[in-house]
């Protein structure tokens, strides 16, 4: 099954309402809470630091509040789930996106590896392969991986 159909007959499942066609801007938000929470999650768990983390990150950027912003965690965690790569929800996301949007994105994807107070090599290995899924070179992943981790102490970030 497609991956939109398969967000579809989720949303019309959760809802219990014939599955609408969701906006692409709806379907581009769920995909990129998605693929935050795969970031967070990448250590098999999403912890309550990481999921406090989403939740700021979330708010008024994709939702309006920060209890939307968890209901759409909880979307996300069950696509996520139902998702077979990480790749897929970048497709999702669009690659045609303008160039600022991707980055922040590839920034909340850092913050969120970085919830923890660090970050480990497989989230860095993680959030590199999506900036390079997101279209930019390891210059480009480089500069906002800084910007990102600006506040973390040198020995809590892996080196590249």
């Amino acid at each position: 099954m497609p991956l939109i159909a398969r967000l579809r007959a989720y949303a019309a499942e959760m809802f219990g309402a014939p599955a609408l066609p969701l906006d692409a801007e709806a379907e581009q938000h769920l995909a990129a809470a998605a693929l935050l929470v795969h970031v967070a999650r990448v250590d098999g768990t999403l912890a309550a630091v990481e999921r406090d983390r989403l939740a700021r990150l979330l708010t008024h950027r994709f939702a309006p509040s920060e209890a939307q912003a968890k209901a759409l965690i909880e979307r996300a965690i069950s696509f996520d789930d139902e998702t077979r790569d990480v790749a897929e929800l970048v497709e999702m996301i669009g690659r045609d996106l303008p160039e600022e949007e991707r980055r922040g994105l590839l920034g909340l994807a850092w913050a969120v590896a970085a919830a923890d107070g660090q970050v480990h090599e497989f989230e860095d290995d993680l959030v590199w392969r999506v900036g390079q899924l997101l279209g930019f070179d390891d210059a480009a992943i480089t500069a906002t991986r800084a910007v990102a981790l600006a506040g973390l102490p040198t020995q809590q970030v892996p080196a590249r």
